[in-house]
């Protein structure tokens, strides 16, 4: 009898690398900010000081790593929420440029609880790495009150499906 678990045993440790899902989804929140992500994987928090506007702030980012693709959101609190538009503006020119990418149209998204004013808005676009290779990205940009917002898709191919399944999983608490 030993013998034959050994041999189930040994026959069935190939096959536990299928029973680890790609995509394992979980929601993320921060007692920082009333946004509630989906994520497909468990991030990794980081933060650091950015210039957005006229002032340096900073900047928290959620991000992981998950079937070839990177997932990622990021916050700021500017202070004011009147100034929340020119920041927007400001991330998304300074996301685009380093990558590279041509200017995109921008598509209205709805984020719920995000600010009316300024409106969210996404891009789909393709860019380059800073190894050079390409890369699509989807990205929405949204704010509430003076918190600014960022979720971006990174990947070689960005699956409508799995995007779809991102961005609807953002919501303003």
């Amino acid at each position: 009898m030993p013998y034959f678990l050994l041999v189930a045993v040994l026959c069935g440790i190939p096959m536990l690398p299928g029973c680890s899902p790609t995509f394992n989804w979980r929601d993320v929140r921060s007692d920082q900010t009333p946004l509630v992500a989906l994520f497909p994987c468990k991030p990794d928090l980081s933060a650091r000081v950015v210039s957005l506007g006229a002032q340096d702030v900073s900047m928290t980012m959620w991000a992981c790593d998950a079937g070839g693709a990177t997932f990622a959101v990021a916050y700021a609190d500017i202070k004011v929420a009147a100034d929340a538009g020119a920041a927007l503006g400001q991330w998304k020119s300074a996301t685009l440029q380093n990558m590279r990418a041509p200017s995109p149209s921008e598509l209205p998204y709805l984020i719920k609880g995000a600010s009316a004013v300024p409106p969210a808005v996404q891009v789909q676009t393709r860019g380059l790495r800073p190894d050079g290779s390409g890369m699509a990205v989807h990205a929405v940009w949204f704010a509430q009150g003076s918190q600014v917002f960022q979720a971006a898709l990174y990947a070689d191919t960005v699956s409508p499906a799995l995007a779809e399944t991102f961005f609807s999983g953002l919501r303003l608490q």
